[in-house]
């Protein structure tokens, strides 16, 4: 095991068995390395290895922290490295999204408000009239978003949210448009809205399924 790894994995040790909790200082460098048989060099690139992925949190002057631990803001890097996919693994991220988030879909169904549906329809109403890939993006991204939120499971949202952010979606919207297929999308979207209007959680689950599935097969025959 590398120097920093044998760094890291103590130092997930001491917040696993409890000795630091969410919101706990980190003792001193020197005094943290010497308790851990450290050098401090290894020890400095741990904690800045673990501050990329929120586990633990610099502040400059005052000293370093645990975070909260909150798995949506751990699962934040996830949408991070889901920018960095290569093209043959691109499917693998949409396969996932397609199990997933008509589960969500259907936990909406019996959770969402008639706020949240209301929002659902004016996003809707943005969509039919955005005309460029970037506008279509943000759209497309908040109603998901909001449909995924009524879930009421935070990190299913968060997860969500990172296996399809802007970039993936970016390039999904422009090739819709490329190929016409943008009034079919819109189509599948208010076949969701109409299933969650109607509290009917198999509808929204089967057009979440078909709506992912049918992006999944756009991509395929764009990779192919």
């Amino acid at each position: 095991m590398a120097v920093t790894d044998e760094a890291i994995e103590k130092i997930k040790e001491m917040i696993v068995s409890g000795a630091l909790r969410p919101g706990d200082r980190l003792p001193k460098e020197s005094e943290l390395a010497a308790d851990l048989g450290l050098s401090r060099n290894s020890l400095r690139e741990a904690v800045r290895a673990l501050s990329l992925i929120r586990i633990l949190d610099v502040r400059q002057g005052d000293g370093t922290y645990v975070t909260s631990l909150d798995p949506q803001l751990l699962l934040e890097a996830l949408g991070f490295v889901v920018d960095f996919h290569r093209e043959d693994t691109a499917l693998e991220f949409l396969a996932v999204r397609r199990i997933l988030e008509p589960a969500a879909t259907a936990m909406a169904a019996h959770r969402i408000g008639d706020r949240e549906l209301d929002a659902l329809e004016a996003q809707l109403d943005l969509l039919a009239r955005a005309a460029a890939a970037d506008e279509l993006v943000a759209a497309d991204l908040e109603f998901h978003r909001t449909v995924v939120q009524s879930s009421g499971n935070g990190v299913l949202c968060s997860l969500l949210h990172g296996l399809s952010g802007p970039s993936t979606r970016t390039r999904i919207w422009r090739g819709l448009l490329e190929q016409h297929a943008v009034d079919r999308t819109l189509y599948e979207h208010r076949a969701i809205l109409t299933a969650l209007r109607d509290r009917d959680a198999e509808a929204a689950h089967a057009w979440a399924t078909v709506h992912v599935a049918g992006v999944e097969q756009w991509l395929r025959s764009m990779l192919e």
